[in-house]
């Protein structure tokens, strides 16, 4: 593999010239990169020159601002026995991309080749993904997209595009889930702290809840209703309960992941399982402080919510420690 690299003020720029990929360390807390014009020239095997009437039409015909995407930084080198100071002028990662899709060079037309293929892929399929990053685990996360359904009972298919938001939102510790197939997956424990819960609580949360829903017109008198008195109070139980003085389920999220799983499972009311259990599962992690509570949006939520729904049992232990990893 033939791979060229150039130094940037932030980390490196790597180019690879068989696919066409760039590949680069930066400037990550502005989710960017910054390279000079000698730099930008060496990874599209250009010259300074070519670079500099690039970048002036790029500027020029408003494709992007001067200003939001260069800055001037002080370099300082050494000329012999002087130390020279110069400003030079950095540019983001907007502008590397705008060159190569302008430059004539072989590098350029197989970074064409690699930018178009890997955008048709994300329209078509809806998401990529980097193997070289997802490493020795890719062929694993590929294959839970489908494997994923093996939560659920035989006969049950699954909507797609749900799996697929989970399988999205997993992507980033899914490195550390090749346990995934052994269903050797532990609980991830992130928020440790005193939690006191009690079916009052509870229950005053869903009361709330439930007026708001049936206000809106959302649902009806029966939406959120006790299927039998005390059933959210085993609810809470069992979310609660502890064996010597120490708790089963010692973290936040463990706790907020079996509250979903048994309001939606237990089927505690006689309307709006789903929703509730949703809505519960939030509002725990919201009132506990979980380190990651703002992780989950509307779509994930729905998502997961319906694959517990329709998961198998027999899988409780999996299923739950799943959703903990989701809020590690």
């Amino acid at each position: 593999m033939v791979v060229k690299k150039t130094k940037s003020n932030k980390g490196l720029v790597i180019y690879q010239a068989p696919s066409g990929a760039i590949e680069l360390r930066g400037d990550f807390d502005e989710q960017t990169l910054w390279a000079s014009q000698a730099q930008i020239a060496e990874v599209f095997g250009v010259t300074t020159q070519n670079i500099t009437m690039h970048l002036h039409n790029i500027f020029k015909e408003g494709e992007l601002n001067e200003k939001a995407t260069c800055k001037e930084s002080l370099q300082v080198q050494k000329e012999g026995k002087r130390e020279i100071k110069r400003n030079v002028k950095f540019y983001n990662l907007d502008v590397i991309i705008a060159i190569g899709y302008r430059i004539s060079s072989v590098v350029g037309t197989k970074f064409r080749q690699w930018a178009t293929k890997t955008l048709k892929e994300h329209i078509v399929k809806g998401y990529t993904v980097n193997r070289k990053q997802i490493a020795k685990n890719y062929d694993s996360f590929m294959k839970a997209v489908g494997d994923i359904q093996t939560l659920l009972p035989e006969h049950m298919t699954f909507n797609p595009d749900a799996v697929l938001d989970l399988v999205k939102e997993f992507a980033g510790t899914w490195v550390s889930l090749n346990a995934y197939d052994r269903e050797t997956i532990r609980p991830a424990a992130t928020t440790r702290k005193a939690v006191k819960l009690t079916s009052e609580d509870m229950l005053e949360a869903v009361s709330i809840f439930r007026k708001e829903i049936i206000s809106k017109g959302e649902a009806g008198e029966i939406f959120a209703q006790e299927r039998e008195k005390g059933s959210v109070a085993g609810i809470v139980g069992n979310v609660m309960q502890s064996f010597g003085g120490k708790n089963l389920y010692e973290s936040v999220e463990e706790k907020a992941a079996h509250l979903l799983y048994f309001m939606v499972k237990n089927h505690p009311f006689v309307d709006g399982n789903k929703r509730t259990g949703a809505f519960s599962f939030i509002w725990f992690l919201r009132r506990y402080r979980a380190k990651k509570s703002r992780n989950i949006n509307s779509a994930t939520l729905t998502a997961l919510t319906l694959f517990v729904a329709e998961s198998n049992p027999g899988k409780k232990d999996l299923m739950t420690a799943l959703i903990t990893q989701l809020l590690k």
